[in-house]
């Protein structure tokens, strides 16, 4: 049986999987052993029309060629993380406080209110992951989902000459789609794994998360399908991350809290759906002449803290 499952490397090598279906999978983007075997069987199933109990059997198929699904000591756990980067923000005080940069495999939230300092964060990102390892990058390439038209390349242009790169070629190495609806958004996603196989992809940002899901899904009585809906969309994101060991960026937005007259009356929107799948989550408010706080409030071995980072025309980097 393992001498059988060593030979299985493409998904037409699965049991049930023949060239049809193997197409119908590539198509749905399901390109690679591992995208299926960390699949469900109703997803497969949905996205290629071939019945769930067929994807069932090929995702067990699957899982037994990975070799995942199993219990694993502490120490093996503890040797796979080293395959795990981290990326540089451009500000080392809010390195430290992420232990040392963004972590790959993991998602990161950025939320704070307009214009403290999300979608700056997300450009200084995306220009980082650009670099070399040796440099505190990702060396690889950038998907960046925009829900709110604000990404510019002029941005980007700054942000590398600062940091002598050549800006044309940065911008060559980050894909930008724009995402006009919720379900356009939760598609982009599924096209992210697609787009695995033509480039090395190595963050990809959505900017922002919630904006969709708060517009269209309104009152009370719609609330229960924005969060299924959202907790999907969010799990295909850390599934992504998990698979590729890509970083995974994302940004949020805020809501008033009414309960609270003390303190910060803020909390991010999508409530513990967003709070739970976030591996780490980084408050950020405005201070005084372009400083911002990063405020980290959860991780899964971090304790809280706080950095102050400056936003200026270069960039994001330490306060002075």
């Amino acid at each position: 049986m393992a001498d059988k499952a060593k030979k299985v490397k493409e998904i037409e090598d699965l049991t049930g999987v023949g060239e049809s279906i193997a197409e119908k999978l590539r198509e749905s983007g399901y390109s690679d052993i591992m995208s299926l075997a960390v699949a469900s069987p109703r997803d497969v199933a949905d996205a290629t029309d071939i019945g769930e109990n067929i994807a069932a059997k090929i995702i067990m198929s699957a899982r037994k060629a990975a070799d995942i699904g199993n219990f694993e000591s502490g120490d093996v756990l503890l040797e796979r993380r080293k395959e795990i980067k981290k990326l540089t923000t451009g500000s080392k005080s809010l390195d430290d406080l992420l232990g040392g940069g963004l972590e790959t495999a993991a998602i990161t939230e950025f939320f704070g209110e307009y214009a403290s300092g999300k979608t700056q964060i997300m450009h200084q990102l995306a220009v980082n992951a650009t670099l070399p390892l040796e440099k505190n990058g990702l060396a690889g390439e950038v998907l960046f989902i925009d829900t709110e038209n604000t990404f510019r390349p002029e941005r980007i242009v700054q942000m590398a000459k600062h940091i002598e790169l050549d800006p044309v070629e940065v911008l060559k190495k980050i894909h930008v789609a724009r995402a006009y609806n919720s379900s356009h958004q939760i598609l982009l996603v599924e096209k992210a794994y697609e787009l695995t196989g033509k480039f090395p992809v190595r963050l990809l940002i959505v900017d922002s998360l919630t904006a969709h899901f708060r517009a269209e899904y309104t009152g009370r009585g719609t609330l229960a399908e924005r969060q299924q809906l959202l907790n999907k969309h969010l799990h295909d994101l850390l599934r992504f991350g998990d698979i590729y060991n890509s970083a995974v960026a994302v940004t949020n937005q805020v809501a008033a809290r009414p309960d609270v007259f003390f303190g910060d009356p803020t909390q991010s929107v999508g409530g513990n759906i967003v709070g739970h799948a976030s591996t780490y989550r980084i408050y950020l408010r405005k201070s005084k002449g372009g400083k911002r706080i990063a405020r980290l409030i959860d991780s899964p071995h971090l304790p809280e803290g706080e950095a102050v980072v400056m936003v200026s025309e270069n960039g994001i980097s330490d306060s002075i």
